[in-house]
């Protein structure tokens, strides 16, 4: 064949490619054609090459391809030319259709032989401007949802308590720390009839917007209730159970620890759904508040022990979420209830140095590049010395 000849087989391709004739194109080149300018997950050869056709008729409408020059000189034919088409039919390379017009210019090399296309090698504009285009939509994307969990995040604190109560006699102290933007965890001070206080903390399977969604609702519903009267810790909970098991998602479930203060007496009433044991700190001696009941949502009828204990003057209690306690260092060691044990033990401050106490000692502990794996709650209440 002469040179014009191979130009005017590259030029029939390239109206083949325009049309979306697979099976003209497919005649045209060799069966052992190499494309040269392969994507990283494409089959360099004929078949990969056609389908990567398939995929452009298939993204693009209004397809074009503009010869500018063409020259040819042995076995090859080097052409330039426009490629324009609309990017409004389906994701391309990963880029989703934006509607918009793309014109680029390619350069393309073929070598014939035998009255076929053997080999190309290409080199254009149009893969850079798609991969910058995905970019920039992953870029619009992320500021999109990083927006939305910014909302999520203000919705949820101010769903928690706005200040903290001040029963006399009596000084409360709070920390709230969450993995991710918004979290699972959650606490709340109720007010209850004849003076008590009704002191809540819970944690939501899971992380992130799910279980910001179940913190949410769970609160929402211990409220409802606690407006009723909410004085008894075990039926408050498994009135709370009973709610939230109609709509609980598979898998997902939250334990929660409920107690009622009345503080003119000292009396601590409690109940616990699954939540980790708070500790009683008093005389000398830190002791786990333990009582038995199934976290909330799991399964309908359940009943929670309720449990009493008289705080003394100087007394403290602490109530905290897993993400303190389970929280790693670059060893892999947990934080862990002995090691809490001990700090309560040797702490004789008011809630507000003990949750400071707490916190150095889990940064010591964790490291500077301990990353936050789960959510951390920490409330605290002392009843002051007579």
């Amino acid at each position: 064949m002469s040179a014009e000849e191979h130009k005017a087989l590259v030029r029939r391709f390239f109206e083949a490619q325009v049309r979306g004739d697979l099976r003209a194109m497919k005649e045209m080149m060799s069966a052992d054609f190499v494309d040269h300018s392969v994507l990283p997950d494409q089959d360099p050869g004929r078949e990969g090459y056609l389908r990567l056709e398939a995929e452009d008729q298939a993204s693009f409408s209004d397809i074009r391809r503009i010869i500018e020059d063409q020259v040819a000189g042995g076995d090859k034919v080097i052409t330039r030319l426009t490629v324009s088409g609309t990017h409004d039919r389906g994701q391309f390379v990963g880029a989703a259709p934006t509607g918009t017009e793309m014109f680029f210019t390619a350069i393309v090399i073929h070598r014939v032989s035998g009255g076929k296309i053997v080999e190309e090698w290409s080199e254009s504009g149009g893969l850079q401007e798609l991969t910058q285009r995905r970019l920039e939509q992953e870029i619009r994307e992320r500021e999109r949802v990083e927006q939305e969990l910014q909302v999520a995040r203000r919705i949820q604190q101010a769903l928690l308590p706005k200040a903290l109560p001040e029963p006399r006699g009596w000084e409360i102290a709070h920390h709230y720390q969450p993995a991710r933007e918004v979290g699972g965890d959650f606490y709340d001070f109720l007010e209850l009839p004849d003076g008590r206080l009704g002191l809540v903390v819970g944690d939501a399977t899971g992380h992130g917007v799910p279980a910001a969604l179940m913190m949410a609702n769970t609160q929402s519903v211990l409220r409802a209730i606690a407006q009723r009267g909410g004085s008894e810790p075990g039926r408050m909970l498994a009135e709370v159970n009973e709610v939230l098991w109609a709509y609980m998602p598979p898998s997902m479930f939250v334990t929660c620890f409920y107690s009622v203060l009345d503080p003119e007496s000292g009396r601590f009433r409690y109940a616990n759904a699954g939540h980790n044991l708070p500790f009683c700190r008093q005389e000398d001696l830190a002791i786990e508040l333990r009582a038995t009941g199934m976290p909330l949502g799991l399964m309908p009828g359940m009943r929670y022990e309720e449990k009493e204990i008289m705080l003394l003057p100087g007394g403290c209690i602490l109530i905290y979420s897993d993400g303190l306690v389970e929280a790693h260092n670059p060893e892999f060691e947990m934080f862990g209830t002995p090691r809490l044990r001990s700090l309560l033990t040797g702490h004789v401050a008011g809630p507000k140095e003990l949750t400071t106490v707490l916190l150095e000692d889990l940064e010591r502990f964790t490291g500077e590049s301990w990353e936050q794996e789960d959510d951390i709650t920490l409330v605290a209440l002392r009843r002051f010395a007579s």
